[in-house]
């Protein structure tokens, strides 16, 4: 009878806990997500790197930028750059497939080799801790929840969001490519451990 009682109570404080993550994260290395193999990793990982934070669709008439997510993740890869693309199903039903779907879509079609983390909504009550993180540190010009597939979020590498970019906006442009090789020339600040 204890454990009847006592259980949904920790549940409900763990699930309290999850979204107060990002509430209370003051630099995105702060924060965790499951990749699309179902492996936690902790953002801490890519401290001192250089990262753009994509959300993703399959069946979207954006998906095409996967190439070039895959092209600038190529090109920028040796010089601490990453890119990590987060599959979502909030927009349209453009992502309706499984995690295992999803990899083998990108893998196929577009050689994708980046990392990718397991789907779940990028908006709404339900949204996870890293696009609620995003969209509370994103910069006054471009705040506001994401509002379709392939909004993309440049992180320094001291953890700080630095530059957000709507749908439209190819990963490959003049406009993400030089503020990525801005932030990749500049000497980070001191990070504390």
């Amino acid at each position: 009878m204890f454990f009847k009682i006592l259980f949904p109570i920790l549940i409900i404080l763990f699930m309290q806990n999850q979204f107060c993550v990002a509430a209370n994260s003051k630099s995105f290395f702060d924060l965790t997500a499951t990749t699309i193999d179902g492996q936690n990793i902790s953002f801490i990982n890519y401290k001192g790197k250089v990262v753009l934070v994509t959300n993703t669709a399959s069946g979207c008439g954006y998906t095409p930028q996967y190439k070039n997510l895959q092209a600038i993740s190529t090109k920028y890869a040796s010089k601490d750059f990453v890119v990590l693309g987060f599959p979502s199903n909030d927009f349209g039903g453009q992502e309706p497939g499984t995690n295992k779907e999803i990899k083998k879509f990108c893998e196929l079609n577009y050689k994708v080799d980046f990392q990718l983390f397991t789907k779940l909504p990028v908006s709404g009550q339900k949204m996870q801790p890293v696009f609620q993180w995003l969209i509370e540190n994103s910069p006054k010009d471009t705040s506001g929840p994401v509002n379709w597939n392939f909004e993309k979020f440049l992180i320094s590498k001291e953890g700080k969001l630095i530059k957000r970019y709507r749908s439209g906006t190819s990963p490959d442009s003049l406009e993400v490519t030089s503020a990525i090789e801005m932030e990749l020339k500049r000497t980070p600040a001191l990070i504390k451990p």
